[in-house]
């Protein structure tokens, strides 16, 4: 029989320690002197979490790929809450995409992220509609001959090639349907009627090419294949479920989830047989939205049903690469607990600084505090106290060159302090009183989204609409931003920096809309930016990066005046959501990034109830996504 150096044209290489690997070891195999065990870079499949939705939703669709994937219509819940929301894929998280022309669940949808289709559903009853996706927008196309649901995911294919399978309709006689539709990029036509009626099937491949598995309103295990005109019966798959996802082709399907009870597994299909493969999602779900153009190799599904309606994402690979999902950990408990802090913006996860705030509800306990604290990636230390007690102090800098300024104490001040790594020092006071957001280093700091004037908060001079900057000894006002705003976020340099979301306040009004607008400033003019795929406030010091990579964490979406654990990353173009952190938070402090962020005390809920400010003691500490070449340590006889 051959041997390895027969197979591979290369010898077995002893080393003393694994080598350093790269994608030229797949399929090669050495000795470990030290371990003296065989070891091999081979492909093995697994789910990593990725980047969840904006909202969580179920009986939605999808379509495209793992890296260009949508997210269409869906449940929200509570009960029966349909919704036209879009959400777009890259790879690394969801941003909004084009709505639906009507709020839909549990259609049919198929394609590309910029080429899809989306037929039938249930809006206020059962529809025929279907629509063409364009990449921004939905134009309607001829209907399906027959209004019907439950089409998720039994429809495959591209704009001029799709096809719908079975479903789900409320028209005597009320049930499943065998019906099957294609269309040619004109017209819908009704071809030879699935073997039997059936709603929720898992359909993967082609208009041409077809192979449809499970199914309900009773679960079975069925599968059949379609060649453009016929159906035959395929193998069993080894679950009886309905609600499954699936992507790939008629030789090589992937298949994952349904229900009941709600199921995790997944399973392969290679032209033969049904395979129940070791890698199991995450989150055990039904009726997700799966990348329908993905293959069994490289494939994602999000959202669906679990215990709840479920806004999480997973990816499928089958790969040499160990990917370690984008996600936050738990650090540090700071002594004094409070909320509205200011913090350092050029820090980093293991150097940052948080000062001043909030540590009891009104009106009990002390209304504002002069602490700070440092944080060195594990725990933090108290620093000297501020020469005056503030909440919502903005600023930024290092730990051994830090600066604030403004905020209320009770009510609006400007004084100026700076920090030089031993105690803070009282320095020229701003040209008025306000909070805001600030960021940069301490001899070129940028203060925006001010909201001034206490006494006389719906006046003419409540939201000046301008910017401010620090040299580290004189205040100069800089550009004004195109919308006056209030409690938004700051990122990135004095010249180089960002205004990110906050509330609107139009005509100097006290109360205004969350808006999702992000604004970029050179040193002299704001412009239009990209926009927050989340609307929040209380970001004063939860924006933390460059202008072109800013983490933004958390905030409140008012009503329900809770702090959101929702987080984002803006790229200088667009924003696309990350990894949730474990703890909901309002006016809390953050430094780093994107790559390695850091998040600071907070208010998790709210209102406070019970004389219980519901603040948050704990930092949380963020990790971008991974992915590392693994070896394999092979059995030997």
């Amino acid at each position: 029989m051959a041997d390895y150096t027969d197979i591979y044209g290369k010898r077995v290489k002893e080393f003393a320690t694994d080598p350093t690997l790269t994608s030229s070891y797949e399929g090669q195999v050495w000795y470990n002197a030290n371990t003296e065990t065989l070891k091999s870079v081979v492909s093995f499949d697994a789910w990593a979490s990725g980047s969840p939705l904006i909202t969580a939703r179920y009986s939605t669709s999808g379509a495209g790929t793992q890296t260009a994937g949508l997210h269409i219509g869906g449940n929200v819940g509570p009960g029966d809450t349909r919704t036209a929301l879009v959400e777009e894929y890259n790879g690394s998280g969801f941003s909004a995409g084009g709505a639906l022309p009507t709020a839909t669940r549990s259609g049919g949808g198929a394609g590309t992220q910029t080429a899809a289709f989306y037929a039938g559903g249930y809006a206020t009853a059962d529809v025929s509609s279907a629509y063409t996706y364009n990449g921004s927008s939905w134009t309607s196309i001829p209907s399906l001959g027959t209004a019907r649901r439950s089409l998720n995911p039994a429809s495959a294919g591209t704009t001029t090639a799709s096809i719908v399978c079975g479903g789900y309709a409320s028209a005597s006689p009320e049930g499943a349907r065998a019906i099957v539709e294609e269309y040619n990029g004109s017209s819908w036509s009704e071809q030879n009627d699935l073997p039997a009626a059936r709603a929720n099937v898992a359909a993967c491949g082609t208009q041409t090419a077809l192979i449809i598995a499970n199914g309900g309103p009773s679960a079975v295990n069925l599968s059949f294949l379609y060649d453009g005109t016929n159906w035959t019966a395929a193998p069993n798959t080894n679950a009886t479920l309905t609600g499954r996802m699936g992507a790939g082709t008629q030789t090589a399907a992937i298949v994952a989830g349904g229900r009941p009870p709600t199921s995790n597994v997944t399973e392969n299909y290679d032209g033969t047989s049904w395979t129940t493969n070791p890698a199991t999602l995450g989150t055990a779900r039904y009726e997700g939205a799966p990348a329908t153009s993905g293959t069994s190799s490289e494939w994602m599904i999000s959202g669906g049903y679990s215990t709840a309606i479920s806004a999480a994402t997973e990816e499928f690979n089958k790969s040499i690469n160990t990917i370690t999902a984008a996600a936050w950990a738990a650090g540090g408990s700071i002594s004094t607990v409070r909320t509205n802090v200011g913090s350092t913006s050029e820090g980093s996860q293991t150097a940052a600084m948080v000062w001043g705030g909030r540590t009891g509800p009104p009106p009990s306990g002390p209304y504002t505090s002069n602490k700070s604290d440092t944080y060195d990636g594990s725990s933090f230390s108290t620093a000297p106290n501020l020469n005056t007690a503030s909440r919502t102090r903005s600023g930024g800098g290092t730990v051994s060159a830090a600066w604030c300024a403004g905020g209320t104490s009770p009510t609006y001040i400007n004084s100026t302090e700076e920090y030089n790594g031993s105690s803070w020092t009282s320095v020229t006071n701003a040209p008025l009183v306000f909070f805001a957001s600030g960021t940069g280093a301490q001899t070129a700091g940028l203060i925006a989204g001010i909201n001034s004037d206490v006494n006389n908060p719906g006046g003419s001079d409540a939201y000046p609409g301008i910017s401010l900057e620090y040299d580290g000894t004189n205040w100069a006002t800089g550009g004004n931003p195109s919308s006056d705003r209030t409690s938004a976020g700051c990122s990135g340099t004095q010249t180089a920096g960002t205004l990110i979301s906050g509330q609107n306040v139009p005509g100097n009004s006290p109360g205004g809309s969350l808006v999702t607008t992000i604004e970029e400033y050179n040193g002299s003019s704001w412009t239009s930016g990209g926009a927050s795929v989340i609307a929040a406030k209380d970001n004063n010091a939860a924006c933390r990066g460059t202008q072109t990579a800013t983490l933004i964490t958390g905030g409140n979406i008012n009503p329900p005046a809770a702090g959101i654990t929702s987080c984002s990353i803006y790229d200088g173009t667009s924003t696309a959501t990350t990894a949730s952190m474990g703890t909901g938070r309002r006016g809390h402090g953050s430094d780093g990034g994107p790559s390695s962020g850091l998040v600071m005390t907070g208010q998790s809920a709210g209102p406070p109830a019970n004389n219980n400010p519901n603040y948050t003691a704990n930092a949380e500490e963020f990790t971008a996504e991974t992915s590392a070449i693994a070896s394999k340590t092979l059995t030997t006889s």
